[in-house]
């Protein structure tokens, strides 16, 4: 499915792992993409502080989110994992008055992707994980879609965005 092209914006990616979390960032013009060094993932409210004071600092409007899908477009268990992350901290992030809608792309072989264009297979700095979220910020840029408001009745289990299967 395609999707229009976003408006620019400041932005920031979010590569959600189990131990790291890769960032990147783009100017309110949506120019210039920077990874940034991805956040070695620690208790929730670790990540929410250093999250929030970063998207402060950025002065970001949205965040995009990857989603690992399976080659069928289809929500793998990892997807689940970043989707109910990704929910939980614009939640959060909206408690501390930081209202972020949310894009979700789909990252289906990001990881191997973002390893080929900057030999960085088997990394384990965090810079593999930074170049994943700024490969998926540059697709959600050139394609978006639209980011969605993320409200107290959003569910995990509930819509994967135009990635549900038909």
């Amino acid at each position: 499915m395609r999707f229009s092209p976003p408006a620019p914006c400041s932005a920031l990616a979010l590569d959600i792992g189990r131990r790291r979390i890769g960032l990147a960032g783009c100017d309110g013009l949506g120019i210039s993409i920077t990874p940034l060094p991805a956040l070695r993932r620690a208790a929730f409210e670790k990540d929410l502080h250093y999250i929030h004071q970063l998207a402060c600092q950025r002065r970001v409007r949205i965040l995009v989110v990857g989603l690992p899908l399976d080659h069928q477009q289809r929500p793998t268990p990892q997807a689940t994992h970043c989707r109910r992350y990704g929910l939980k901290l614009a939640r959060r992030l909206a408690n501390l008055s930081l209202f972020l809608p949310v894009a979700w792309v789909n990252e289906h072989c990001s990881t191997w992707c973002a390893g080929e264009h900057f030999s960085l297979h088997g990394d384990r700095s965090g810079k593999l994980d930074s170049k994943v979220a700024y490969l998926l910020l540059a697709q959600w840029l050139r394609e978006g879609p639209q980011a969605e408001p993320v409200t107290s009745a959003t569910t995990v289990n509930g819509s994967m965005g135009a990635y549900d299967p038909p």
